[in-house]
């Protein structure tokens, strides 16, 4: 049965580092609390000029090029962001455009922080069904614009940057075994950015209530996030006939050290099968997996015949996870 495998990873995140005591300069914060609660030390923003679309266009060359691959190799795009660089075009059409992809379709998926996982959904489905041959997934954030830097509860969380993968199809045992994607709208007030679309359309009154930037409930969100990820794990695993003890490696959505902590005990993982690097990016949102999947890949932690689960949580709310065989 065909199904899609990764052939490739790349990742992107800006130069300009923003440490937690940068940060005590801005809001009334400390570097002991944002650790403590979080787990970030820094984060990385991009410069005035930079786009979204700029970071996908890195991440997706570096993919390409590990892959030996052209751009004309590609016959879809897939950008999973919550942070385009308009409201249309679609991000992915301007990184079609960068990259010369010209036979490629091109489309935004928005899931927030679960969007690459649900990009692999997608991706692995249209692969599967024969509709596309070659997909470019990649996902990219540039938060930082949508940051409200006055507001001490969420400014430490977020930074910038992009990850990017090269799906195509497979007949043998390695690639994609499964995908699991869930929602519940109900509970779309605990992450949200209220300004911007046709409820609160720009006007001087969504500005002076600061409705353009980041709104989260961080307490509430906590508490849903370590039980949903708890069953959604079990669950993937239990359907893929596999006990935790077979994952060689997890990489979790980079939100909360707490939350990847707690998930990782409740299904009795060592830390080194968790791949944590939340410490240098903070949350990247839908950038967070694909970053941290081409770092492990990158240090040799993604082997032949091992399992390697993702699994991510966010605004919607949604969550996900994809098992993969290498």
């Amino acid at each position: 049965m065909l199904k899609a495998r990764i052939i490739s990873t790349g990742s992107y995140v800006p130069e300009n580092v923003i440490t937690n005591n940068d940060l005590e300069q801005i809001v009334d914060t400390s570097d002991e609390w944002i650790i403590e609660r979080t787990g970030i030390r820094e984060r990385r923003i991009v410069n005035g000029t930079q786009a979204t679309s700029d970071l996908a266009y890195e991440a997706a060359h570096q993919a390409l090029k590990k892959a030996g691959l052209k751009p004309g190799d590609i016959d879809l795009i897939i950008v999973a962001t919550i942070s385009g660089d308009m409201v249309f075009p679609s991000t992915a059409c301007f990184l079609q455009k960068k990259l010369g992809a010209k036979k490629a379709a091109a489309f935004d998926l928005n899931a927030a922080c679960s969007g690459f996982v649900y990009g692999l959904h997608l991706a692995n489905s249209l692969i599967k069904s024969g509709a596309h041959n070659r997909v470019l997934l990649v996902g990219a954030e540039v938060l930082s614009k949508f940051t409200d830097w006055r507001d001490r509860t969420t400014c430490v969380l977020f930074g910038d940057g992009a990850g990017a993968v090269l799906l195509e199809g497979t007949k043998e045992k390695q690639g994609i075994c499964s995908t699991h994607i869930y929602s519940d709208g109900s509970l779309s007030d605990l992450i949200c950015l209220p300004g911007g679309g046709s409820r609160n359309p720009c006007s001087k009154e969504s500005i002076l209530k600061r409705l353009h930037f980041m709104k989260m409930k961080g307490n509430e969100t906590f508490k849903v996030a370590v039980r949903t990820l708890e069953e959604l794990a079990t669950r993937t695993l239990e359907e893929n006939g596999l006990e935790p003890s077979q994952l060689s490696l997890l990489i979790p959505h980079q939100a909360n050290l707490r939350i990847i902590q707690a998930t990782a005990k409740r299904l009795g993982l060592s830390p080194e099968k968790v791949f944590i690097n939340i410490e240098k990016y903070g949350n990247t949102s839908s950038a967070s997996i694909p970053i941290a999947l081409d770092e492990a890949v990158q240090a040799g932690r993604c082997r032949k015949g091992e399992y390697t689960l993702l699994e991510a949580f966010g605004g919607g709310l949604t969550w996900g996870s994809a098992l993969i065989r290498w």
